[in-house]
């Protein structure tokens, strides 16, 4: 039921909900999916491979600067407004002026970072700024409120959030198959040949009362472009030398990778260029450093 109803995302820049952390620090990126790779690593988990080298399928994600242009304060569930940073330039670029209403911040409950990506860092093809809220980690609203303002205005690269070893959350948009049949849609059993002259067809669509066809009823429609979260991503490497994970051609249908990025274990949904936001994992296992090759 948690992935209804299927229909298409409104925005490929998702939005996250963000859980509250006692650490000061980030709690989340954003990046753009390059394509995969394999690496060879030893195993640390308690599987049976524990201790042996093996070989495991990786996600790259080219993950360019983002820069923090104001604080966002909330009131309860409400903005009751944000601060914003003193650069003309920066506020300029996120399309915004200076900002004169003052912000009570005796009576708030709750504060994030409001930054933007920029994608023209990389060679996916967009131009303009990407702007969203990354949530921040902190033991009460004033120590949050603190280093959020001294955040303001800086630039920040994905190792000031994460490190190699830790666990990530990734949210983002699928791959979209446009309108698809039931068969595709929902897995249901293709028909046998003899059985109403239709195979890829649902068998019923449901019981003679209530007499309506329920929601709950396999459909065709849309398939795809749905937001989904992907839980316990593990980071197995953070570079800043992108000329040790370029292939010599590029990678298929997004190119070279030009700044800072990051290698998940396994897949994550959408295309390449795809915008990848990334939350610092809620139902985190127990970190630990990693050594990779890839091969």
């Amino acid at each position: 039921m948690a992935h209804r109803p299927r229909k298409r995302a409104k925005s490929q820049n998702p939005r996250v909900f963000w859980q509250e952390n006692n650490d000061k620090r980030l709690l989340g990126f954003v990046g753009y999916k390059a394509g995969m790779t394999h690496v060879a690593y030893v195993d640390d988990t308690e599987s049976p491979t524990k201790g042996q080298e093996i070989v495991s399928a990786a996600t790259v994600l080219e993950v360019p600067p983002v820069i923090v242009y104001g604080v966002r304060c909330y009131s309860g569930r409400n903005s009751v407004g944000d601060i914003l940073a003193t650069d003309e330039k920066i506020l300029k670029t996120a399309g915004l002026k200076k900002s004169e209403k003052p912000v009570n911040e005796e009576s708030l409950d709750n504060v994030r970072l409001l930054v933007y990506a920029m994608p023209s860092k990389t060679r996916i093809g967009k131009k303009h700024i990407e702007k969203m809220e990354l949530g921040c980690g902190g033991t009460d609203v004033k120590e949050k409120l603190d280093y959020c303002k001294s955040l303001l205005g800086k630039e920040l690269r994905v190792s000031d959030a994460f490190k190699s070893g830790e666990f990530v959350d990734v949210v983002s948009i699928s791959k979209g198959k446009g309108w698809q049949g039931p068969v595709k849609r929902f897995g249901v059993a293709v028909q046998r040949r003899k059985a109403t002259g239709k195979r890829r067809h649902v068998g019923t669509l449901g019981p003679f009362h209530p007499g309506y066809v329920m929601y709950t009823v396999p459909h065709a429609g849309q398939t795809g472009y749905h937001k989904r979260t992907e839980l316990n991503k593990r980071i197995l490497k953070i570079s800043d030398k992108p000329e040790d994970i370029n292939p010599s051609s590029g990678f298929p249908s997004y190119g070279f990778v030009k700044n800072d990025y990051l290698v998940l274990k396994g897949s994550i949904p959408g295309p390449v260029k795809r915008l990848i936001k990334l939350r610092l994992a809620v139902r985190s296992p127990e970190v630990r450093e990693i050594d990779v090759s890839l091969i």
